[in-house]
C-alpha cells in the first residue's frame, strides 16, 4: 500500500480494503513478460515480489507488441477514485485485461460488466475471476465501441487508450462519469467525461498515463489528432536551440503539465526518444516526421531538421506561454469535446480547452 501512496494513489479506506482483499497474483496465473523480454511464471524466483510492485505487468504480446496487461496499481487506484463507484452501482468496463480491475470494483460493491474484443483475454479474465471467488462481474466478448447494447449503467471506466469517447458509452451511462484515457500529444491522459450521447460533452483531466491503444473507430484520426509517437531512430540529430529556463528542472509531474499544455497549443506535439541522448519527452514533430523541436524539463529547447527554426521558435513560445500562465497543471483545463472521426462510428474527441476560473 505504501508504494501506491508514494506514487500518488488516493487510497480511501474503501480502496485500501479492496486492494488488500484482492490478490493480484491470481490474475496473472500464466505469468507476465519481464522488461528483458523473458517470461516470468508462478513459482519462479522473484515472481511474487514482482507481482506486488507498483508496475504494469504485460500478459499478452503479439510479436514484439504488448496487447494486454495488468495496469500499474497506483494508476488503477487513481482511476477508481475518479470513478467514485458506490455499492450497488452498475459499472461498464471497456477492456477486461486480466480481470483484476473488475475484481477491485466488485470489492468496492459495484456490479461490473466488462467488454473485451479478444476472446482469449476475456476467457482468461473469467477464469481468474472464478479462481479468486469474485462475484458480481460478467465478462463478455464484444466490440468495445458498442458497449453493451440494451443495457444501462451508472458509470463507465475504460482501460485502453482511445482517440475519443464512444457515444454508445454515454448513451448507456447515467449519470456518469466515463473515466477514459484519451490520446493527447503521444500519451493518454485520463479524462473524467460527462454529458449525454448527443452532447454537449465536457471533461477534466484526472491524471497522466500511457495505455495500449484500442483498435477500430476508437482510434480514428480527426482534425485534432496529434502525430503518433515518433519511432525510435526516426529523428535526425537535434541541436541546442534555446537555453535552460528553470533551475531546478521540472519534476516529472511538472513536466507532464508542460507536455499537456504543448498538446493544447500545438497539434504537432507528440512523444519521442531523442537520438544521441538518454532522454525522451515532448517533441513538436515536423511534417516529414524526422525533425522539429524538443522541450526538455529545464525549459531548454533542441531542434533539428529542415524546419528547425520554425519549430524551435514555436517550442520557445509554448514554454513562455506556459510559464506566463503560472505553469498550470493539466488538471486546470476544462475540455470541450466534438463529435468527429469515422462518420459511420463517430467519437467525441477533445476539441477546445480553457483554463478553469479558479486556476487563472
Amino acid at each position: 500500500m505504501e508504494q501506491l501512496r508514494r506514487n500518488g494513489a488516493p487510497l480511501t479506506p474503501e480502496l485500501a480494503a479492496a486492494f488488500t482483499a484482492v490478490s493480484r497474483e491470481v490474475f496473472v496465473a500464466e505469468g507476465f513478460q519481464r522488461r528483458d523480454g523473458s517470461w516470468a511464471r508462478p513459482g519462479t524466483a522473484g515472481f511474487r515480489a514482482a507481482v506486488y510492485r507498483d508496475e504494469v505487468l504485460v500478459t499478452k504480446v503479439d510479436g514484439r507488441m504488448a496487447v494486454s496487461s495488468s495496469s500499474q496499481p497506483s494508476l488503477m487506484a487513481i482511476m477508481l477514485a475518479g470513478l467514485e463507484a458506490h455499492p450497488g452501482d452498475r459499472v461498464l468496463e471497456i477492456g477486461a485485461g486480466t480481470g483484476y480491475n473488475a475484481a477491485l470494483l466488485a470489492a468496492l460493491g459495484a456490479r461490473v460488466t466488462s467488454v473485451d474484443v479478444q476472446d482469449d483475454v476475456a476467457a482468461r479474465a473469467r477464469a481468474a475471476l472464478a479462481a479468486a471467488g469474485v462475484e458480481g462481474v460478467r465478462v463478455v466478448t464484444g466490440d468495445g465501441y458498442a458497449g453493451v447494447p440494451g443495457e444501462s449503467f451508472e458509470r463507465a471506466i475504460v482501460t485502453v487508450g482511445v482517440a475519443g469517447v464512444s457515444p454508445r458509452w454515454l448513451a448507456q451511462t447515467r449519470p456518469g462519469p466515463v473515466v477514459v484515457p484519451v490520446e493527447h500529444a503521444g500519451t493518454h491522459p485520463v479524462l473524467v467525461v460527462q454529458g449525454p450521447a448527443e452532447g454537449p460533452v465536457t471533461a477534466t483531466v484526472l491524471c497522466p498515463s500511457g495505455f495500449m491503444s484500442a483498435s477500430g473507430p476508437l482510434t480514428a484520426t480527426h482534425p485534432g489528432s496529434h502525430p503518433a509517437p515518433a519511432p525510435s531512430g526516426s529523428l535526425t540529430a537535434f541541436e541546442p536551440f534555446a537555453p535552460p529556463r528553470w533551475e531546478p528542472a521540472l519534476d516529472s509531474y511538472g513536466y507532464r503539465d508542460l507536455w499537456y499544455a504543448a498538446g493544447v497549443w500545438s497539434n504537432r506535439a507528440t512523444h519521442a526518444a531523442l537520438p544521441g541522448r538518454d532522454v525522451s519527452g515532448v517533441v513538436l514533430l515536423d511534417e516529414n516526421g524526422s525533425g522539429g523541436a524538443a522541450i526538455l524539463p529545464d525549459g531548454s529547447v533542441l531542434a533539428g531538421g529542415d524546419q528547425a527554426t520554425r519549430y524551435g521558435d514555436e517550442a520557445v513560445e509554448i514554454v513562455d506561454r506556459w510559464d506566463a500562465a503560472g505553469r498550470p497543471s493539466m488538471r486546470a483545463w476544462r475540455i470541450g469535446l466534438r463529435l468527429t472521426g469515422d462518420p459511420q462510428a463517430p467519437i467525441w474527441a477533445p476539441a477546445t480547452w480553457a483554463l478553469r476560473p479558479e486556476h487563472l
